[in-house]
């Protein structure tokens, strides 16, 4: 079951959630309001290293400018996660109507991992962001059975991760 906003606010308090910095006017119905925050890379392809490129994107008065048809990777300014409740981040509808994307296809966290998250911003259009602005919402979700923290590589880092998945040959047996 997924929690209301009022909630979310609760267990904030109760230190069931963490959301750090926390602001309680970003609270929805049943979700959080994140920010974006300001390391934002630009990925495209680079076979002579190990196939990806990761360019930090400096910010020009403020902003930066996210190209159409690119892919890149920012990070969630609040700290966000919980050891009882499993997280679940997407982009704003408003965000995307600009054809901004926010976590296509990562938008599922784990339970106990409590951490500044990767976000994966695609743009349809050219579009500017701004570090600092409102970019998505996390809810919280209520788990059933025994829960299995992550332990993970990902849910070690406060910035903006790339994949590994080319780096672990036995994970890419999986697809072949």
């Amino acid at each position: 079951m997924i929690l209301t906003g009022h909630a979310i606010a609760e267990a904030v308090s109760r230190g069931d959630i963490v959301i750090d910095p926390f602001d309680e006017a970003r609270i929805n119905p049943n979700s959080y309001n994140y920010r974006l925050g300001e390391e934002i890379y630009q990925v495209s392809a680079d076979p002579d290293r190990d196939g990806f490129r990761h360019d930090l994107v400096a910010p020009v008065d403020g902003r930066v400018l996210l190209r159409k048809g690119q892919l890149y990777l920012g990070h969630t300014v609040e700290r966000i996660g919980s050891g009882r409740y499993v997280t679940s981040l997407i982009g704003r509808s408003s965000v995307g109507r600009l054809g901004l994307f926010v976590q296509l296809s990562a938008d599922l966290g784990h339970q106990g991992a409590v951490h500044r998250w990767t976000l994966e911003l695609l743009a349809a259009l050219d579009i500017y962001v701004y570090p600092g602005q409102i970019i998505g919402q996390v809810s919280f979700w209520s788990t059933q059975g025994t829960p299995a923290p992550y332990l993970g590589w990902y849910g070690r880092h406060n910035r903006p991760m790339p994949s590994k998945l080319h780096e672990v040959p036995s994970a890419m047996q999986e697809f072949q």
